[in-house]
Formats: structure tokens, C-alpha cells, sequence
């Protein structure tokens, strides 16, 4: 006997959307966004929206009695002229009970054709698609549906065979991290992979991912948008954006890391506070960017060494600085704290820098094993 799926409202309905702080209404349906409404007019560069859009650590959260879920969604994702196929849209996970239950190739929706990152785009409509996922275990189970990581997703529809209800409260405390592509994960095998998600779930926490890839730039509205967001734990990953864009100078890095912190004790004067210096990056170590990729498809810094003297900023200059601020600023802020990012991957592991600067998916999910021991440890910073 077939069950006749139902469709479970998106929004004011018993699902939860975890992960975004805003969502933008759209023709298909909604948008989740990872920064809130308020940021957008003040982004310097246009992609900084679709970055905020890609919606690595958000998910759909309910529980239900349902055998059999539909999802229809809309993806965006790019293409170059120069390749015949758009690129991987990412995988959508269900989560059952806390476990992977199911995972399925997002669908390809809308296309956006573009001669090289960066250059001018032009769109191909795409239409909704749907995942599929049967065979769910009997009897009421709390569920997570999980978004790919890398490709903007609007959510058209949810249905089910089954009695959808509202999650329960589990206590769990809320951790918002903020970090680069490094913490964006784009390269991780799936939504559940990144290594925040990893690390969440070892920790027993809930996450909330505000990174932005290639822009982890101390920009002030994401101080801001922290400073007014429930936390209890947070955690910052600053510094290779920084030095890959060039982006400040010895002289100004340090007040900018400074006002960041402040901002954000602003709202959270108590909260445990993790700020991580960058993992190995050997092209950036001791050379300053501007970066480019070379022709073997891996990072290449365009900097000189010599000029680290005259306050340009290498790796090995941002992890230094980091610790004096977190050292400097312990004495009336105790619940700061510092971790040195090559203990998540360190100088040994550049192997696993696909490209020179991303860890494969492999080391995504060892960072995350890593940074839980660290962090959840009975003496860690989160404990």
C-alpha cells in the first residue's frame, strides 16, 4: 500500500532551519543565508553574498514518524566555457538519530556560466529537483537534512508519509565559529564532513559555521553579527585571507584583531573565546602574498620574504601577533584563548593540501577529530 507524501511547510511550520540567520524569499521558494539581511549593503565585493550563500552547516531539523521524505530544491552552481559539466553541486545528508542514514547527489538546477572565477556570469535556468530518501526506520526519530556545503540551495519543498513535529530541546550548547575556506570546507567529502560539523558532533554542541570563503577579512559586520548572536562557545580562525589578499599590515592587523574582539565581547563579555592562527600553508609561510595558482594548479605566493621586515605579513608574522594578543589581552579576559593552527594540520600534513592551501577531505575530518580533543578536553577552552 502506497502512503501519499504531504508537504510540510518550509517556513512557520514544526521545521527548524539551523546554520543561517536569515533567509531571502525567492520565486522557487527560500534562500537560507548564513549572515543576517542587514550585511549585504555593506559587502565590497559582490561575491561576498554568494559566498554567505553557500550553506555549509545548514540543515532542516524536525522529527517524524515518516518511512518515506521527499526534498525539492533549486541549486545554483558554476560552470566554465572551458568545461563541458557544471561543477559537483555536493551532496544533500539525512541524518537519523544521529547517524548517516542517506546521502544523495544534490541536483543540478540553475547554471551559471562564467569564462574564470570572477569574471562576468551568465545564467542558465535551471528547475527544481528532488532528493529522495525510503526506508527510514519505523517509530518517531529526529531527523537532519542536510545542505550542500559549496552551491547556493533554495528549498522549493519537504514532504513526508508520515506526522512531521517539531524538534525537541536537547541542551546542547550553541558554538558559532568564523573562519576562512579553510573552515568553509568546500572540499570536504560532504555537509557533515566539514570539519566544524566533526568537531560539533564529538563536542556535543550545536554549530553554527559563519565562515566565508576567501573572505575571513576581520570585516566588522561579522564582529557584529557574532556580538548579536545566542553563543556559548565561539571560535575565530584568522589569517590566511589576510595574507593571501595582503590584506593589512603589521601596523594595522593588530588593532583590527583587537577591535574584532572587542566588538564582539560587546555581547559576550564571558563566553569562551578560541581565536586559531592558520594551519601550514608552505607557500605562505614566510612570504607575504598577493597569491595566484600556478600552472600545476597549486598556490604560489607573489610576495618577498625581505619585506616581512617593513611590517608586510607572512603566516609565520600573523601566528606571532595572534598569540601576543591573546597573551596581552588574558590578564583581563580569562576565558580568551589561543590555538596555534598547525596543531590541526601541521607542517608535516602539507601532502594533504590538495592545492597547496585546502586539506582533502580526509584531512578535514581529522582537523575536526583534532580541534574536538582539543577544545572539549576536560581542560580545553570549551569544556
Amino acid at each position: 500500500m502506497t502512503v501519499e507524501l504531504r508537504t510540510v511547510p518550509l517556513v512557520g511550520g514544526p521545521v527548524e532551519l539551523r546554520g543561517a540567520l536569515n533567509l531571502e524569499i525567492t520565486q522557487a521558494g527560500v534562500m537560507p543565508c548564513r549572515l543576517p539581511a542587514w550585511t549585504k549593503e555593506q559587502y565590497q565585493e559582490p561575491s561576498v553574498h554568494g559566498v554567505t550563500l553557500m550553506p555549509s552547516g545548514v540543515r532542516l531539523v524536525f522529527r517524524t514518524d515518516a518511512r518515506a521524505l521527499e526534498f525539492e530544491v533549486l541549486t545554483s552552481t558554476g560552470q566554465l566555457y572551458s568545461d563541458p559539466h557544471p561543477r559537483p553541486t555536493g551532496m544533500v545528508e539525512l541524518m537519523v538519530d544521529g547517524t548517516l542514514a542517506g546521502r544523495q547527489q544534490a541536483p543540478v538546477g540553475n547554471v551559471l556560466r562564467m569564462a574564470g572565477p570572477g569574471a562576468a556570469q551568465r545564467l542558465i535556468p535551471g528547475e527544481p529537483g528532488t532528493v529522495r530518501f525510503a526506508g527510514l526506520p519505523a517509530g518517531m526519530k529526529d531527523v537532519e537534512l542536510w545542505l550542500p556545503q559549496q552551491t547556493p540551495t533554495e528549498l522549493v519543498a519537504l514532504r513526508a508519509d508520515g506526522d512531521v513535529l517539531a524538534p525537541l530541546p536537547d541542551g546542547r550548547r550553541r558554538w558559532v565559529h568564523h573562519g576562512s575556506s579553510i573552515s568553509h570546507c568546500i572540499e570536504a567529502d560532504g555537509p557533515t564532513g566539514t570539519w566544524p560539523v566533526v568537531a560539533a558532533a564529538l563536542g556535543g554542541v550545536e554549530a553554527i559555521n559563519l565562515s566565508l570563503a576567501g573572505n575571513a577579512l576581520l570585516d566588522p559586520y561579522v564582529a557584529r553579527t557574532i556580538r548579536d548572536t545566542p553563543a556559548d562557545l565561539i571560535s575565530l580562525k584568522v589569517g590566511i585571507n589576510i595574507v593571501s589578499l595582503c590584506a593589512f599590515r603589521l601596523r594595522t592587523f593588530g588593532p583590527a584583531v583587537h577591535g574584532f574582539l572587542d566588538t564582539i565581547r560587546d555581547g559576550h563579555p564571558d563566553t569562551p573565546l578560541l581565536l586559531i592562527s592558520p594551519v601550514s600553508c608552505p607557500a605562505l609561510e614566510e612570504t607575504p602574498g598577493p597569491t595566484v595558482t600556478g600552472p600545476d594548479g597549486r598556490l604560489a605566493a607573489l610576495g618577498d620574504p625581505a619585506d616581512v621586515a617593513d611590517g608586510t605579513l607572512s603566516l609565520a608574522v600573523v601566528r606571532a601577533e595572534l598569540a601576543r594578543i591573546v597573551a596581552t589581552r588574558r590578564a583581563s579576559d580569562p576565558h580568551l584563548h589561543y590555538l596555534d593552527g598547525r596543531e590541526l594540520l601541521g607542517p608535516d600534513e602539507t601532502e594533504d593540501l590538495s592545492d597547496g592551501l585546502h586539506p582533502t577531505a580526509a584531512a578535514y575530518r581529522r582537523m575536526g577529530k583534532r580541534f574536538a580533543a582539543h577544545a572539549f578536553a576536560t581542560d580545553g577552552p570549551f569544556r
